[in-house]
């Protein structure tokens, strides 16, 4: 490697908080984009008091949004990522899988089965969708 190359690319702790950093925001812009739609359609009326319960339509919209956030936070995990950025939001996606799981097996019951299993379904194609769309857009 020659000398110049070592001063254009980063040194490997830092390339590694990057990467780390890049997930870290792909997950932050669902958690605070999806629980901030759920706080503000509560608090208008959309959806009923927390602790009732809601018909179809509405989970169907929660999905809907979910959707268009999980691709967007894939498309800024994958524009952060030091590089590969298709495998970096994949792992968004796979962290997304396991939290969704985890909630799914925590609240089963709570709420109609298609909801949280529809929700697992689509992460992993919309961390996809979003590093796709990454590159289209680059």
């Amino acid at each position: 490697m020659s000398h110049t190359a070592n001063l254009t690319a980063p040194a490997p702790s830092r390339r590694v908080l990057r990467r780390i950093g890049a997930v870290f925001a792909g997950v932050m812009v669902n958690v605070v984009l999806g629980t901030g739609t759920d706080a503000v359609l509560h608090a208008t009326g959309v959806y009923p008091p927390v602790g009732q319960s809601m018909t179809g339509a509405l989970f169907l919209l929660a999905l809907g949004y979910r959707i268009v956030y999980g691709v967007a936070g894939s498309w800024l995990t994958a524009r952060l990522a030091p590089d590969r950025p298709m495998q970096h939001a994949l792992v968004l996606g796979g962290i997304g899988v396991a939290l969704g799981t985890a909630g799914t097996i925590a609240m089963w019951g709570a709420g109609p089965a298609w909801y949280p299993l529809a929700v697992i379904g689509v992460t992993m194609p919309c961390a996809w969708l979003g590093a796709r769309l990454r590159g289209a857009l680059s």
